[in-house]
């Protein structure tokens, strides 16, 4: 009977394909302002908060005017009561600037070792609090995660969040 059941199941079924494109560069191939932006964000891991975990995340965010404001993460001994850098950088950039979208966002982070070698990804939390900021703008976010051995450049939210929550999903 359940076999019966999966074979009329997939007579039905349907295929989603999703793609990302993910970019790899070198910092030498970026330009300038993604350069400097990176910079500010390796910088703002520096100054992280992680007493617990010693795993230090700092992120940059440049406006559309122009002005770049910078996070890192904070732990707390409580640990849901923490902010990843990631947010804590966009949140601070809406507070401040409500009227201005994120052009690019970076992030870098480094371990009791040094920085990574390796691109580190938003967690789920925070793609989903960037996926907010480009639909309240209706702009896309680039995002540059930084790694010694190469940077990943995506060149918008959809790419690390295909299926999306949203506004629009309340009322479909």
């Amino acid at each position: 009977m359940y076999i019966c059941q999966l074979k009329r199941k997939k007579r039905n079924m349907k295929d989603i394909t999703l793609k990302s494109v993910i970019h790899v560069y070198k910092m030498s191939e970026l330009n300038k302002r993604e350069q400097q932006l990176l910079e500010l964000a390796i910088g703002a891991s520096e100054r992280a908060y992680a007493p617990y975990s010693h795993f230090k995340v700092g992120a940059a965010v440049l406006l559309e005017n122009g002005v770049e404001v910078t996070g890192c993460n904070q732990e707390n001994a409580a640990y849901p009561s923490g902010l990843c850098a990631e947010r804590t950088a966009v949140f601070s950039a809406n507070s401040q600037y409500p009227d201005q979208p994120i052009v690019a966002l970076a992030i870098a982070a480094r371990n009791v070792n040094g920085l990574l070698k390796q691109p580190i990804t938003p967690c789920g939390a925070c793609r989903q609090v960037m996926l907010e900021a480009e639909h309240r703008y209706q702009h896309p976010i680039r995002i540059l995660l930084f790694g010694m051995e190469s940077i990943y450049v995506v060149d918008s939210i959809n790419d690390l969040l295909p299926l999306q929550f949203v506004s629009d999903s309340m009322t479909i």
